[in-house]
């Protein structure tokens, strides 16, 4: 009204003689004329009509909850999965004493659910099928009072955190499981000290939100021990979970690569093997690796394993004329940190047979 007021004083301002005054009629319409008078000697007048609509106003627009936007009504609550009971609050106006509650904008019964007194909404012993949006409403009006979008799910609990490099000049790469699925969004925060009285470092996250994190600047040969610190947050609470480690235990290898198996000329029960060290694996004559190798008939369910090895290379004996053999080999620092590589990829051959 007083936006629409000062227009109409500033128009006044510039009426001239002859021209009627403004006047803000019922209705919200703002309005101006003139009234016909000859000009004098060179003299023009100008014929200015102007109507303006005015937005009216009604009692209920003067409640602040209807001036709101619909989108600012609703409310984002979470509650834990399992609870015997959860209540989503309506907030009840003057003069009424009973709301309506619909689901997903659906009237009608709600499953596992009563309206108390004050108007709230309880329901009983959470489950997923109860995640949707709540909106209560005035019974009179039809109007919505608010409208609540429940999330249902778990805090998150300790993460399960495991550390590796894959030489002693790479970096370290740490992940993180949950014991149980959050059913929520769940961020992690991951920060790691040189000793417990260090200074904390961020732990890099190779995306946001991701459940893994890479430690580059690394001590190699420290006797103290790092100490990797990870917290997994939600909006139901939060979980912590310290994980100390030195370089020389979470050493794991990549598996060795391009791995043959060939059958040796006129020699029917032995097999040939070679295979090169896994790449990623560096310093290879300071640091070396030693080998396993896995073999079996096809055809069988059981594998036998040979004991390790600094060689690059191996000859299987025992093997029998003419059958197939499958082959993998894992590695592992020589002098047995860490642990033993993925195994490598298959390979396969078959000993020679005379025609």
């Amino acid at each position: 009204g007083d936006f629409w007021r000062g227009i109409a004083t500033d128009l006044t301002k510039l009426r001239r003689p002859g021209m009627q005054r403004l006047e803000i009629l019922s209705g919200g319409i703002l309005s101006s004329g003139t009234a016909l008078s000859p000009p004098g000697p060179g003299e023009m007048h100008w014929i200015l009509t102007l109507t303006l609509l005015l937005p009216t106003c009604s009692a209920s627009d003067k409640d602040p909850t209807w001036l709101k936007k619909e989108e600012d009504l609703v409310v984002q609550q979470y509650a834990s999965l399992g609870l015997a009971e959860v209540l989503l609050k309506c907030p009840i106006t003057e003069g009424t004493s009973t709301v309506e509650w619909r689901v997903n904008q659906t009237a009608g019964p709600i499953w596992k659910a009563s309206v108390r007194e004050d108007g709230s909404l309880a329901l009983w012993n959470t489950s997923l099928a109860q995640e949707a949006e709540y909106s209560c409403h005035d019974p009179r009006t039809r109007r919505v009072l608010r409208r609540v979008s429940l999330k249902l799910g778990y805090p998150p609990g300790k993460p399960d955190i495991h550390c590796f490099s894959t030489s002693y000049a790479s970096p370290i790469n740490c992940t993180w499981t949950l014991e149980r699925e959050t059913h929520l969004d769940t961020s992690f925060i991951a920060t790691y000290r040189h000793g417990m009285d260090g200074e904390e470092h961020e732990c890099v996250h190779a995306r946001t939100g991701a459940s893994s994190c890479s430690i580059t600047d690394v001590q190699l040969f420290s006797i103290v021990p790092y100490v990797l610190n990870v917290t997994a947050v939600n909006p139901l609470g939060t979980g912590t979970s310290l994980f100390p480690f030195l370089m020389n235990q979470i050493i794991r290898p990549d598996p060795p690569e391009d791995l043959k198996v060939s059958a040796i000329p006129k020699v029917s029960w032995k097999l040939h093997l070679d295979w090169k060290p896994p790449s990623s694996w560096l310093f290879l004559e300071y640091f070396p690796l030693k080998y396993v190798i896995r073999y079996s008939r096809d055809g069988t369910n059981s594998s036998r394993t040979t004991r390790p090895s600094e060689q690059t290379s191996f000859v299987l004996t025992g093997i029998h004329p003419g059958a197939t053999y499958h082959v993998q080999v894992a590695a592992k620092d020589y002098l047995d940190n860490g642990e033993y590589s993925a195994w490598s990829s298959p390979a396969s051959g078959t000993a020679w047979m005379p025609e």
